[in-house]
């Protein structure tokens, strides 16, 4: 805590004998207003503002002589606004860390870093993520898109959709996360940013920005581009068991296995671009919007493994000496692209609207890896090297035609199409080469060194391909609605039809071959908002889906997959489809501060679980480790239930005689119920709780600014077929300094991390599942990693 509090301490005595200046903003009641009218793509907003109303000054969101609080939407879903100006002074590197300050939001990442998001707990899969209204591919089996691609200097406003509408498609289960980009008509000209992180191994990583919007051949450009150093410098500790304290209070003691050091590095650089042109008339909105965003990413891991629990690190040359079993490196080098164009127009003929968006995007993810091992606990040292390459493309096309009538003052019916055109490419190769060491090449060998990658043969064994497929996926869905306002009521109710046509083909050699699947759901929504007083009541239901993993209906079959048992595919298999309901209540406080509560629930059906593969005779098939192992294949099979309360408030305490005093948090409380063949449990790695607080505070006369957050993720429990794991983690700091120069440069410096995150994970492990129901343990496992604080320092200049 001693660097953490020198650094605060400097950046605190920095700033106050920095010379104040004048500063001029916008109206922040104003500000906020306008920001709020500017809706995500696809989404229907009935405005009055002129294009000049919407555009933002670069200046106002370099210099926030404000604070940002969660804005107030009209529309009838229950939907949560973030301005930039709600996250940007804490700096956050990704959409991902932004997230960590809003509702209901939990990841199952590694010690600072933020992927995938769980909305409400739930696996990523059940969250849809879009940017700027739009559906995105991402690399992960389970359809969801990691978060930490997009550099948060590209967000403009982020919206948590709590329920479904039939505007949008329906895989949103948990609920939806739109990422709106800036655009022309947010921007008027440019800034600047610059800045660098700060870990406490020494490393130093730079930032770097441009961003310029602008009057450009009778419409608004927008160009930015970002580059972000990335780091994350990790110790991992993992100690082993043959029993567990279920059946042994002694296990520390008696059933001792080894213990296993490891440091965990990830390195890498994120190159980002954005651009968008539009053009506003009386009766015609147009508008083309293109993203770019590319990471270089290293996962370097080394790892010595001992047989006593308490052995020290030191210069081994032989087993017995050194109670080294074991000597690991494990390298991974990540090169991730995604890119999307989309075009949007809308026409409006009078008496209807037409609405089209035609987009395509692309997701490329290449992961060239090795690992090399040394194992002493032998007669001879063993080498053991895998290569293992992976390459994943995923396309999309679409196109979403809507057709809008007025059937009144305050009422409209919409009717739309949509259509959209997905193709996935999966390739997976690996080869093995392993021999014994002899004393003549391992002569002088100091594995605390060097590493086990002297001993790689040249040249190595030729790759072999362990998967190979390709899947298609072709959706056309239509959908209807009614909108509209009454007195303090305003609604909409809708539904869409959903259907999906799926072609597998498995391109081994002796594979399944082509393989053909579909399926379509009617998806019903409604929602409503009722004005009372200064406060509003939200209320929505809608049906909703999941569709399955690809992980899991890609045909073959993968040996030991679950511990000894295996695992085949299953090309079949169905969405899984969920009822739910939110009723929240939100109440205004002050100009701009709101204060809200909301219950949700899901029933969940046709869950996708993994079951015992039978044969004709319903019999089990054995597994390929022999007598007592199985395969395992996943099935549509029982259902799940998810429930929980959500708390949020942000606002300023003006009524208290503090105006220029913020406060914000939130909580959610979050539970559910599923059945496997092992009992009861949650939905796998739900978290039971997360809350976030904090304060900002801004000295006008000074021109400064400071705050802090603090958040807290509560324990995880996930169970599959041979493991079971629970996840803690440790509390989150972050702080925040700013001084403002004039009206055009603004310096911040941000420490996050200052409680040195910390993450535990207890593993059960089982060779079979008869194991798995009698407790009978293959290996009891505690694994704990940290990380060190993150400083920042960034400035911005507008011009």
């Amino acid at each position: 805590m001693l660097r953490t509090q020198l650094f605060i301490g400097s950046a605190l005595a920095a700033l106050a004998t920095a010379p104040a200046f004048a500063t001029e903003t916008a109206d922040p009641q104003a500000a906020a207003a306008t920001t709020a009218a500017v809706q995500s793509g696809g989404a229907i907003a009935e405005t009055d503002e002129s294009e000049d109303d919407k555009v933002q000054s670069a200046k106002e969101i370099v210099v926030q002589g404000s604070i940002g609080f969660r804005n107030r939407s009209d529309t009838a879903e229950p939907v949560l606004v973030y301005d930039e100006e709600y996250f940007q002074r804490f700096e956050p590197l990704t959409a991902g860390d932004a997230l960590k300050r809003v509702p209901g939001v939990t990841f199952l990442s590694d010690v600072i870093e933020s992927d995938g998001a769980r909305l409400r707990g739930l696996d990523p899969g059940y969250t849809q993520v879009l940017i700027n209204g739009e559906r995105v591919p991402g690399g992960q089996a389970d359809r969801s898109f990691f978060l930490d691609r997009i550099p948060a200097e590209l967000i403009e406003q982020v919206e948590i959709v709590r329920s479904s509408s039939a505007r949008r498609t329906g895989d949103a289960v948990a609920g939806s996360l739109n990422i709106k980009l800036r655009d022309g008509f947010a921007l008027d000209g440019g800034y600047l940013r610059a800045g660098g992180l700060f870990f406490d191994d020494g490393e130093v990583k730079p930032s770097g920005g441009f961003y310029y919007g602008g009057a450009l051949a009778g419409g608004r450009v927008l160009v930015g581009a970002n580059i972000q150093g990335r780091y994350n410098p990790k110790e991992k500790s993992s100690l082993r068991y043959g029993d567990s304290p279920e059946n042994n209070p002694n296990f520390a003691t008696d059933g001792f296995d080894n213990r296993e050091d490891q440091t965990d590095v990830r390195d890498g650089t994120d190159y980002a671009f954005n651009a968008s042109w539009g053009i506003e008339t009386d009766s015609t909105e147009f508008e083309i919007l293109g993203n770019f965003v590319r990471t270089e990413r290293t996962e370097s891991e080394r790892s010595f493994e001992y047989n006593d629990p308490a052995a020290i690190n030191g210069p081994v040359r032989a087993t017995p000496a050194g109670n080294l079993l074991t000597d690991n490196v494990n390298v991974n080098d990540i090169t991730t692209e995604s890119w999307a164009l989309v075009g949007k127009l809308d026409q409006d003929w009078g008496f209807t609207d037409t609405k089209l968006r035609v987009g395509f995007s692309r997701f490329t993810d290449l992961q060239d890896e090795f690992e090399y091992e040394v194992d002493f606990d032998r007669t001879l040292p063993r080498f053991t090297g895998d290569l293992i390459l992976q390459d994943t493309t995923d396309e999309e096309f679409f196109v979403n035609l809507e057709q809008e009538f007025d059937l009144g003052e305050d009422l409209e019916f919409a009717i739309g199409g949509f259509l959209q055109n997905k193709d996935r490419d999966f390739l997976l190769q690996e080869v093995r080469s392993r021999f014994n060491l002899t004393a003549a090449n391992r002569q002088g060998y100091d594995q605390f060194s060097r590493t086990p990658a002297e001993f790689v043969p040249n040249p190595f064994p030729a790759l072999g391909i362990s998967s190979n497929n390709t899947i298609e996926e072709d959706r056309r869905d239509l959908y209807a609605l009614i909108e509209g306002e009454s007195g303090n009521l305003t609604f909409e109710a809708g539904i869409r039809w959903e259907s999906t046509d799926v072609t597998i083909t498995d391109l081994q050699v002796g594979g399944a071959g082509v393989i053909t699947n579909d399926y379509d759901e009617f998806l019903p929504s409604a929602s409503v908002k009722i004005e009372v007083g200064d406060g509003r009541i939200t209320a929505s239901a809608a049906r909703t889906l999941r569709r399955p993993r690809f992980d899991f209906i890609t045909p073959g079959l993968l040996e030991a997959e679950f511990g000894d048992n295996d695992f085949l595919g299953n090309p079949l298999l169905q969405p899984e489809t969920a009822w739910g309901g939110d009723l929240g209540y939100e109440h205004k406080i002050g100009k701009t501060g709101i204060v809200g509560v909301n219950v949700f629930y899901r029933d969940v059906s046709n869950l996708t679980e993994l079951a015992t593969l039978l044969d004709a005779t319903g019999a089990p098939v054995e597994g390929s480790e022999g007598a007592g192992t199985f395969i395992y294949t996943p099935r549509n099979t029982g259902n799940g239930e998810v429930y929980g309360i959500e708390f949020d408030a942000s606002f300023s305490l003006a009524f208290l005689g503090l105006p220029d005093t913020g406060v914000f948090g939130n909580l959610a409380i979050l539970d559910s119920n599923i059945t496997d063949e092992f009992g009861e449990r949650r939905f796998n790695d739900q978290s039971k709780y997360v809350y976030n607080f904090g304060a900002i505070q801004n000295i006008p006369e000074y021109g400064a600014a400071f705050g802090a957050t603090y958040r807290k993720q509560g324990a995880a429990f996930g169970r599959v077929v041979g493991e079971e794991i629970t996840t803690r983690y440790g509390a989150d700091l972050e702080v925040f300094i700013e001084k403002r120069f004039g009206d055009s440069f603004t310096i911040r410096a941000v420490g996050s991390n200052l409680l040195d995150g910390t993450k535990d994970e207890v593993f059960n492990k089982f060779a079979t599942t008869g194991d798995q129901v009698s407790r009978d343990f293959d290996e009891y496992e505690l694994e704990s990693e940290r990380a060190g604080p993150v400083f920042q320092v960034v400035a911005r200049y507008a011009f």
